[in-house]
C-alpha cells in the first residue's frame, strides 16, 4: 500500500485544541490521549502540512439539541461544572460511572466531537476527504451516555450531509463494536441507509441475526479473530454490493481502530492494512467522504492505525519506515491495558503492520449470507 493514488481529493484534518487536554481518568481505557498521539505521529513522520489542519468549532447546547434531549444537555453541562453527579442523575442519564465518567473539561470535550463531525462534512461537501479522529462516538443516545460516548457525532456528520440536499448517504461503521446508536437514531429514514462490520457476541450485543435493526440496516457481524483475508473478501464483495444498491451520494466512516490485531477490548484480528485498504474502498463509492474516529484503546495500535490512515487519505506512504522521533513517541507509551510482554516489536518500528492472512470460514460467509437475506 502505497498512499492513496487513484483520487484527487484533498485530504483535511480536523482538530481542536480541547482534544490535547488531559482527561478521563487512569484507570479508564480512554485515558491514552489518542488524538494527541496521532497529531504528534504524522508531526514526527513529516505527514501533516498547515494546510491540511482544521480547527473545528465546539458545539452549542443549541446545536446538540438537534438529536439529543435538552435536559440530558443541561444535566451534563450542569454535572460538569460542579464535579459531581447525583444517584438520580447517574441513574437517569448514564454518566457519572466508571464508563461514562465525569472530569474536569468532559462537555467541552464531548461538544467539540459533534462540532469536529459537523465541520467533517462541511469538509467533504467542499470536494475534499475530512479526518476526524476524535470523532466516531457511535453509541450516544439522545438522553444517555452509553459506551464512553456522551454525543452522537456522526449522526451530525450524517445530518449536514442531509442538509445539503443530499438524500442517500451511507453510514459505514467499521469498529469493533456495533454503530447502535448512530442505527436507531436514524431508523426508518430511507435517505441513511447503516452498514456495520461488528464482532459477534461483542457488546451492545445489537447489529446480529437474532437482533437485525431497521430496513435500512445491514450489520455484519463477523466472528472472532477474522483475518485480512476474510476482512477484504466482505468489503470488496458483499459490503461493496451493498453500498452499490444504495449508491450513496456522501459516505460518514466510523473507522475504529478496536478492530486491530492487539487491542484488548476486541477479539478481531485484523492488521491496520486491512482496515485502511476498506476505508480506500469506500472512497470510490461516493465523491463526499467524512472519516471518523471511534473505538481503540491500545496506544501503538490506535497511534500507528491512525497515522497511516491520515498517509493513505492524503495520498502519502504509510510503509514509509519510521524516524527517531517517531520511534520515540512509541516507545514512550504505556498502558495498564497491554502487560509490557505483549507489546509487538512491529510496534515500536513500523507504522504498517505486517499482513495478518487466513483462509475465508465458513462462519464468515454465513455472517454474509445473514446480512444479505435482510436486503
Amino acid at each position: 500500500m502505497s498512499g492513496r493514488g487513484e483520487t484527487h481529493r484533498a485530504a483535511i484534518f480536523i482538530d481542536n485544541p480541547v482534544f490535547g487536554r488531559a482527561a478521563w481518568n487512569a484507570l479508564h481505557p480512554l485515558a491514552f490521549s489518542r488524538q494527541q498521539a496521532v497529531r504528534d505521529m504524522v508531526e514526527a513522520m513529516g505527514w501533516i502540512e498547515q494546510s491540511e489542519l482544521r480547527e473545528c468549532p465546539i458545539a452549542t447546547p443549541e446545536t446538540l439539541a438537534r438529536f439529543h434531549a435538552p435536559d440530558y444537555i443541561a444535566a451534563l453541562q450542569a454535572a460538569v461544572a460542579r464535579g459531581k453527579v447525583t444517584a438520580e442523575e447517574r441513574t437517569r442519564y448514564g454518566f457519572g460511572t466508571m464508563e461514562n465518567p465525569i472530569f474536569p473539561g468532559l462537555f467541552e470535550r464531548a461538544a467539540a466531537t459533534v462540532g469536529g463531525s459537523i465541520a467533517a462534512a462541511r469538509v467533504a461537501l467542499q470536494g475534499h476527504i475530512a479526518f476526524h479522529p476524535a470523532g466516531g462516538t457511535h453509541h450516544g443516545k439522545p438522553d444517555r451516555a452509553s459506551g464512553f460516548c456522551y454525543f452522537n457525532d456522526p449522526a451530525f456528520a450524517i445530518a449536514t450531509f442531509l442538509d445539503a440536499a443530499l438524500d442517500r448517504v451511507l453510514y459505514l461503521d467499521l469498529d469493533a463494536h456495533h454503530g447502535d446508536g448512530v442505527e436507531a437514531i436514524f431508523a426508518g429514514d430511507s435517505r441513511v441507509h447503516t452498514l456495520s462490520l461488528h464482532e459477534a457476541g461483542r457488546w451492545p450485543h445489537s447489529g446480529t441475526p437474532d437482533n437485525p435493526g431497521p430496513a435500512n440496516a445491514t450489520n455484519f457481524a463477523v466472528p472472532r479473530a477474522i483475518n485480512d483475508a476474510e476482512y477484504d473478501w466482505l468489503i470488496q464483495g458483499p459490503v461493496a454490493e451493498v453500498a452499490g444498491r444504495f449508491a450513496p451520494q456522501a459516505i460518514v466512516v466510523t473507522a475504529g481502530v478496536d478492530c486491530l490485531h492487539g487491542d484488548p477490548l476486541s477479539a478481531m484480528e485484523l492488521s491496520n492494512r486491512a482496515l485502511w485498504r476498506a476505508v480506500e474502498c469506500a472512497l470510490g463509492w461516493a465523491p463526499h467522504i467524512a472519516v471518523l474516529g471511534g473505538g481503540g484503546y491500545n496506544p501503538w495500535t490506535v497511534t500507528r492505525g491512525w497515522a497511516g490512515m491520515w498517509a493513505v487519505l492524503s495520498g502519502r506512504d504509510p510503509g514509509e519506515v519510521p524516524n527517531e522521533a517517531a520511534r520515540a513517541l512509541l516507545a514512550g507509551f504505556e498502558s495498564d491495558l497491554i502487560d509490557e510482554d505483549e507489546i509487538e516489536p512491529e510496534w515500536l518500528d513500523s507504522v504498517a503492520d505486517a499482513p495478518r492472512p487466513g483462509p475465508i470460514r465458513a462462519d464468515v460467509m454465513h455472517c454474509a449470507q445473514a446480512a444479505l437475506e435482510r436486503r
